[in-house]
């Protein structure tokens, strides 16, 4: 007892000295700091009226610049390791979790969704269009499996579905495939495309199918954890749900209460205002800039740090096949190398922008803008004229190795 009681007291400075501790935990304001930069985001903030932003850089799979701005909760600042909704940005996650299942021997890209053959079984009786059969996973994955938002998202209408269902609680993930599998396809999978959450949702359902495990305790120990992520989460809906560590998420000032989605009257809509946690891989993640940038780093292809991912499924991922096609988890990848992926809903806007020289610069706000979506047009003007100013001015390191 005595010789473990001392290995313990040994153990303990390093600790205190950093060692050990987590990335969030780790980088601070103090370690990023460029006037010049950092007036640019700051007036960035003031013409939005945001409260918070938290921006990190990465070059060749090194972090070299962490760093919050504003507020995260009245006067607590906004730090590298405040944790933020980061909304669509969470797709790039569940594709990865597919990618490696496809890695895996568990699926391929063209296994049916739906029917005998399917992944998910059950449903059958449910399903009034035939068509349904035809869904494969990557239609999934790049939005073609006939889903279509005409009448409203449905991830983003629970109120309505609940009337619809006559429910007096939000459907589980089952409860509301089956309610919506009884309506038809708006399109023949795969002959084109429309933006669907719901899409994703069934993507990770596939993985809770095929794993035998929750969604979020398998993505953290098998996609998260790889990557050095310890600190992702799916989110809560409302304030009291709020974790250790994650921002106060705000409006702009024109905004309005609504109804909450669970009919238990009104809220601010960044507080109940959607079931954000229902939506699990299409969008309900959160976790810091840093992290997410490390995550990045083992998708790029890059050598810095190791990739979780093959070359081929880094290939697979970043194909472009035409404009009219989405690329997996990305939400665009051009010729020459440049990926995006974006995310937003109320309170909650959020960029990753990967670059062919190696640079990936990531943003995610705590405040919401009257533009909604179109306001990661704005933040990806940011970055770039960021790049284009001080991107030769950023310091030579790696905050991921101090």
């Amino acid at each position: 007892m005595k010789r473990l009681a001392l290995i313990v007291l040994l153990f303990i400075p390093i600790l205190l000295n950093g060692q050990g501790r987590g990335l969030n935990d780790r980088i601070t304001n103090d370690l990023s700091r460029l006037p010049a930069m950092d007036a640019v985001v700051d007036s960035f903030m003031n013409a939005w009226s945001l409260r918070g932003v938290s921006l990190s850089v990465m070059k060749n799979d090194s972090l070299i610049y962490a760093r919050g701005y504003g507020r995260a909760d009245g006067s607590k600042p906004m730090t590298p390791g405040t944790l933020l909704r980061m909304a669509s940005v969470s797709k790039l996650l569940t594709a990865v979790g597919i990618m490696k299942l496809q890695e895996r021997g568990k699926l391929v890209l063209d296994t049916p969704v739906f029917g005998p053959f399917g992944i998910l079984t059950g449903y059958d009786e449910y399903i009034t269009d035939d068509n349904y059969y035809l869904i494969t996973v990557e239609h999934l994955l790049r939005h073609q499996a006939g889903f279509t938002q005409a009448g409203g998202d449905p991830m983003f209408s629970t109120a309505a579905i609940m009337r619809e269902m006559h429910v007096s609680k939000s459907p589980s993930a089952e409860q509301l495939t089956r309610h919506l599998l009884s309506r038809p396809l708006a399109y023949l999978p795969g002959t084109t495309q429309e933006y669907s959450n719901f899409g994703y949702l069934l993507l990770s359902m596939i993985i809770e199918k095929i794993t035998g495990e929750p969604y979020e305790a398998w993505m953290q120990r098998e996609v998260l954890k790889p990557a050095g992520c310890t600190d992702f989460h799916i989110g809560g809906n409302f304030l009291a749900d709020r974790f250790p560590g994650e921002t106060r998420y705000f409006m702009h000032k024109e905004a309005k209460p609504t109804n909450a989605f669970d009919g238990r009257g009104q809220v601010e809509r960044c507080y109940g205002g959607n079931d954000i946690k229902a939506l699990s891989g299409a969008g309900a993640w959160i976790g810091s800039t840093p992290e997410l940038a490390k995550f990045v780093a083992t998708i790029d292809g890059l050598p810095g740090i190791e990739d979780q991912l093959s070359d081929f499924s880094v290939y697979q991922m970043t194909q472009r096949l035409s404009d009219e096609i989405y690329s997996l988890g990305w939400v665009d990848c051009t010729d020459d190398g440049e990926w995006t992926r974006t995310g937003s809903f109320s309170g909650t806007s959020a960029l990753v922008k990967v670059y062919p020289d190696g640079e990936c610069w990531i943003l995610i706000t705590n405040t919401s803008t009257w533009k909604g979506s179109r306001f990661s047009r704005d933040t990806g003007a940011l970055c770039k004229n960021l790049r284009e100013r001080f991107s030769t001015r950023l310091p030579e390191r790696d905050l991921f190795q101090d």
